[in-house]
């Protein structure tokens, strides 16, 4: 997916200060622009709606409306997804419960606050990319979830994959896994344009909105 010229953040914080800082260290990098800022959830939604950014870097614990409920109102109004928004999730805690519900909801990252910049203004880049974005202890935490086995997959989960064709569910295993789509393509012996069509293929048919989302959904259903 080709990285847009300009990304557009809007920058989404109950915390004023945090709101300014996050905003001063993107505005700062040549290819990002801040479009917009809100301080909670449902403002979010509203503001997205009319600016239409790239990319949201959205806390999840704020009160009123948190991260989670804008997440669900955004997917509800077709806003989330390739050509329209990608969703950065900001938390203080590595392990923090809501990891798996914003993921599943179609975070394509989760990215903690005391995250170094390059690691911000990465994010930041990678999900404009269609890339996820998460940060190490977030894609360990998915891993140890599958290995552990914490739920047997729902009806719908399952129904989900029932047009995958058996090397797309290969790749969603890989995806699963943490794996790029370059390493994806080293370990099936396919070129990247192969792997990148798939991926794609893999995403829609799961109406998984990033590779974030279908790394959980791999997780609860593929062993």
């Amino acid at each position: 997916m080709r990285m847009p010229e300009q990304i557009s953040v809007l920058v989404v914080d109950d915390e004023p200060i945090i709101r300014a800082g996050l905003s001063a260290i993107l505005d700062s990098q040549a290819d990002i622009t801040v479009a917009g800022t809100a301080n909670d959830g449902e403002e979010a939604a509203e503001v997205c709606a009319r600016l239409r950014p790239d990319v949201l870097l959205m806390d999840i614990r704020m009160p009123r409306r948190n991260g989670l409920w804008a997440l669900a109102e955004l997917g509800r109004r077709g806003l989330l997804g390739p050509g329209r928004s990608r969703v950065l999730m900001l938390t203080t805690f590595d392990l923090d419960e809501y990891v798996d519900d914003a993921l599943a909801a179609g975070a394509s990252g989760f990215l903690l606050k005391n995250s170094s910049y390059e690691e911000l203004t990465g994010a930041v880049r990678a999900a404009a990319a269609g890339h996820s974005a998460l940060s190490p202890a977030v894609t360990q935490r998915i891993i140890e979830g599958h290995l552990s086995g914490r739920r047997q997959p729902s009806d719908q989960e399952l129904a989900r994959l029932r047009d995958l064709t058996e090397r797309e569910v290969d790749v969603l295993r890989l995806i699963r896994d943490g794996l790029s789509n370059a390493e994806i393509a080293d370990r099936l012996v396919v070129s990247l344009h192969t792997v990148k069509t798939h991926v794609s293929r893999v995403l829609t048919k799961t109406g998984c909105q990033s590779r974030a989302q279908a790394a959980v959904l791999a997780r609860n259903t593929l062993s």
